[in-house]
């Protein structure tokens, strides 16, 4: 049994303005620069064993990895598979539109012109279980809250509803054990 670690980026131009991101690249804020730059010294001062650090290629989130990466001294690398879903239409509307909320319990929709729940997984389940077969390293992700809810439920069983609703706060740190 090996670990796995999870945050998501710091907070965003749009995390302020409560809109979905998905995949449009909103910028972190100075507030989302110092949580980056915290949770390194806090990854660093925790003594946590960490081979890799795998980021998304969405700049909120590689910004959030180079700033862990320098204050831990942590090497670090782009994994394309771990961009936000892209929602779509709803992309740049309220995160907490009512439609968009009832959407999220749609896995086979593709947003028009987005991505599927079911696509975003298979993406990430195949990363998980590559992750998973390299037992001899340990990884922290950097990446956003859709890939925390896909992340959560590989690691635990979910119904659609608390699929739909799981999220974590901007830079949380989040422990996984692959079994």
């Amino acid at each position: 049994m090996h670990k796995l670690y999870f945050t998501r980026h710091g907070e965003t131009v749009w995390n302020v303005e409560n809109k979905i991101c998905g995949m449009t690249d909103s910028p972190l804020t100075e507030r989302g620069r110092q949580q980056a730059r915290e949770l390194g010294e806090a990854v660093k001062a925790s003594g946590v064993h960490i081979d890799e650090i795998l980021y998304s290629p969405l700049s909120r989130a590689a910004d959030t990895a180079m700033a862990i990466a320098e204050a831990t001294g942590l090497p670090a690398r782009c994994e394309p598979r771990l961009r936000e879903q892209c929602f779509g239409k709803y992309e740049g509307t309220p995160r907490n539109g009512a439609k968009f909320h009832l959407s999220k319990t749609y896995f086979a929709d593709r947003y028009d012109g987005g991505e599927s729940m079911l696509q975003l997984a298979q993406r990430i389940y195949n990363l998980l279980d590559e992750l998973k077969a390299d037992t001899g390293k340990t990884y922290l992700l950097v990446a956003h809250n859709g890939i925390a809810r896909v992340v959560q439920s590989y690691f635990c069983d979910m119904t659609n509803e608390e699929y739909a609703a799981a999220g974590i706060r901007n830079c949380e740190l989040v422990e996984y054990h692959f079994e």
